[in-house]
């Protein structure tokens, strides 16, 4: 990805283009920056997810069918953990439980089994919302956490603070793009998301140098992969004065394309 000059010497220089590192949307506040500043912005995810086949999945001698309750992070992990059953010709009881992190998992979840016939339970954003159940059930169920290549740290932690008998599975992994196509193309900003996305740039381009090409990453983890790159991070969010991306690019916006 071909980049010139120093990013400190104009930090304000106008901005044309803008490189978002993931998936287009149908509606967003950016179509909104693009038309108001006369901008072009691309999508281009830099991460995605890969399944484990089935045989790669058996290796670690984990069967789905001896467990009583599953957790759910994400609909990543209720896609995946089905796509192994029905590979692995699994068929889970009708009386298993399931733990939902959220209500968009949980009615995700109803692609795959009857709501009526299985016990789910789901908290608002998180996993350990739903505490008092885990207790309620920790003497009588063995639990299956399907994670991805990166975990599930935040929970692993909860379910062992509440000593729940509980094992990790991993069903899919989260990998960097092929973005061979961007090797000569410009963009006066790019955006991220996650520390893998930073990663993913440089899998792909492992002489990237930033030059004109401003940073703007969402999150502290982000921010870190950053600065550990030794890249200049030019936006940053969120802060009291810009809580999403789009406000804070609005905000340098209003500074470089003035």
């Amino acid at each position: 990805m071909a980049s010139t000059a120093n990013a400190n010497k104009e930090q304000y220089k106008r901005i044309k283009t803008i490189l978002v590192s993931q998936p287009k949307p149908e509606r967003s506040p950016y179509y909104e920056l693009e038309k108001k500043y006369d901008l072009t912005i691309d999508w281009r995810p830099f991460i995605h997810v890969e399944g484990l086949t089935p045989k790669e999945f058996r290796g670690q001698r984990v069967r789905p069918e001896n467990f009583s309750a599953i957790i759910f992070t994400s609909k990543n992990a209720i896609d995946h953990f089905f796509r192994i059953c029905d590979g692995l010709r699994i068929r889970m009881a009708g009386d298993t439980k399931y733990f939902c992190s959220s209500e968009a998992v949980a009615n995700y979840l109803q692609k795959f089994i009857i709501y009526r016939k299985r016990k789910v339970f789901a908290g608002q954003r998180k996993v350990s919302e739903l505490k008092n159940y885990f207790n309620k059930f920790k003497d009588s169920d063995k639990f299956l956490l399907p994670c991805s290549n990166l975990g599930a740290k935040g929970t692993v932690k909860f379910l062992k603070e509440i000593e729940i008998d509980f094992q990790e599975a991993l069903m899919y992994r989260t990998v960097s793009s092929d973005l061979s196509d961007l090797s000569d193309i410009t963009y006066d900003v790019l955006v991220f998301f996650s520390p893998l996305g930073i990663k993913s740039l440089y899998d792909n381009f492992p002489d990237f140098k930033q030059n004109e090409t401003r940073i703007a990453a969402f999150g502290n983890s982000t921010k870190q992969a950053v600065e550990e790159r030794g890249l200049i991070l030019n936006i940053q969010a969120p802060a009291p004065e810009v809580p999403s991306m789009t406000s804070a690019l609005k905000l340098y916006l209003e500074k470089s394309n003035k």
